[in-house]
């Protein structure tokens, strides 16, 4: 689906009466509503910096961006809206979402360390050969989950931390490591 199928199906959610599972359930269904404004937040207010943008604008062959995600993930509700206005920089990337959770399970040929951790993000060539991977999440959110994963912090804690850890970034951090992902591909394009 391309992002604003992305975003209808996101606000479906979050009106729906009697939400199909996971959303049935209240945590993830509030996690869903604490990223939904996560996401407009950034929608509105995520700033694409100049090295990334001079990057997408560079950018002279088709390619095919695939993020896996879900509505409840945490992490995708910072990175995935940076993804799309970089996407849209260029109309030559072609946005393409696809859901952790549901078929194909994309996710099963990208896990991380055996896990589904999300969003990821694949660029493909014109062929669909995959020439990046990234994700799931920046490397200093990533260094800061795993410390608290080693404190056996609480889901709390590790939620109120990550988020905090994205809102001083803001964006900063994926788009130095996209920028690396992008300068390889464009060697391989």
């Amino acid at each position: 689906m391309n992002f604003t199928d992305y975003l209808q199906l996101f606000e479906n959610i979050l009106q729906e009466t009697n939400p199909k599972a996971p959303y049935n359930n209240p945590d993830y269904l509030n996690y869903t509503k604490l990223n939904w404004s996560r996401q407009q937040r950034w929608l509105k207010t995520g700033v694409i910096n100049a090295a990334v943008t001079t990057a997408a604008k560079n950018i002279t062959v088709p390619q095919q961006w695939v993020i896996i995600t879900e509505p409840w993930c945490g992490d995708a509700a910072h990175i995935v809206p940076f993804l799309s206005k970089i996407a849209a920089i260029n109309p030559l990337i072609q946005l393409d979402i696809q859901l952790r959770d549901a078929p194909p399970f994309l996710i099963e040929q990208y896990l991380t360390n055996g896990g589904k951790s999300i969003p990821k993000l694949i660029i493909r060539d014109n062929d669909g050969q995959d020439m990046a991977v990234w994700g799931p999440r920046p490397a200093g959110a990533q260094v800061l989950y795993d410390q608290l994963k080693a404190e056996n912090a609480d889901f709390e804690r590790v939620k109120i931390e990550l988020q905090q850890w994205y809102n001083q970034d803001k964006g900063q951090s994926l788009q130095a490591e996209l920028l690396e992902v992008l300068t390889q591909v464009a060697s391989i394009a």
